[in-house]
């Protein structure tokens, strides 16, 4: 049986996950998902993103076919205990960044690995400020394409940067991926960093 070049599954399709695995030197190979993110009733934000970091890992896993750990993870924007996904339109985006306007809101982001057996899973709990936006700044950024698959409708390591004063946290994070609750969780399976990535 051939040698598997990688040593994680991400089961995830954001390219900004992967860039920081890649950061890590972590050696992956991305695997589909498929896991329903309705919100539950009564359940609280931090529930709810770990509860979807756990079950897109196990999806990963079941679709792969299993013999190598997978990760998840999910990142959700949280104000006044509202939760922010991805805007649909420029309107929702629009909407969101107004909220968010001259206050301070939470940016959970849960990483959980399994390997089938076991599941392993941390939360990273960020605080970031924003200055005062205007609906004409918002309508300028909508124009860039940035909001539209970004939860929260905004994005701290591109252009969506100049709306933030104050990050309290992980800047990863933030971005979708903090790096050293990542690093506890690819150390308690055995997954090494500094290698050659995909």
């Amino acid at each position: 049986m051939p040698q598997r070049e990688y040593d994680i599954l991400l089961a995830s399709a954001s390219p900004r996950r992967s860039a920081i695995l890649r950061q890590m030197g972590v050696s992956f190979e991305l695997v589909q998902n498929t896991v329903d993110e309705s919100f539950r009733r009564l359940e609280i934000p931090a529930d709810f993103v770990t509860r979807l970091a756990r079950e897109k890992a196990a999806a990963g896993y079941f679709s792969s076919g299993g013999g190598c750990p997978v990760l998840g993870a999910d990142t959700i924007v949280v104000i006044d205990q509202q939760i922010f996904g991805k805007p649909r339109d420029e309107r929702g985006a629009t909407e969101m960044l107004m909220q968010l306007s001259g206050r301070t809101h939470q940016v959970l982001t849960a990483v959980a690995i399994t390997d089938g057996v076991s599941v392993a899973q941390r939360l990273s709990d960020n605080h970031v400020s924003f200055r005062a936006i205007s609906k004409k700044e918002c309508h300028a950024y909508w124009q860039t394409g940035e909001p539209i698959d970004k939860a929260g409708g905004y994005a701290i390591q591109g252009f969506g940067a100049v709306f933030v004063n104050n990050l309290v946290g992980s800047y990863s994070g933030v971005v979708g991926l903090p790096i050293q609750p990542t690093h506890e969780l690819l150390s308690l399976f055995g997954v090494p960093v500094w290698r050659m990535t995909c």
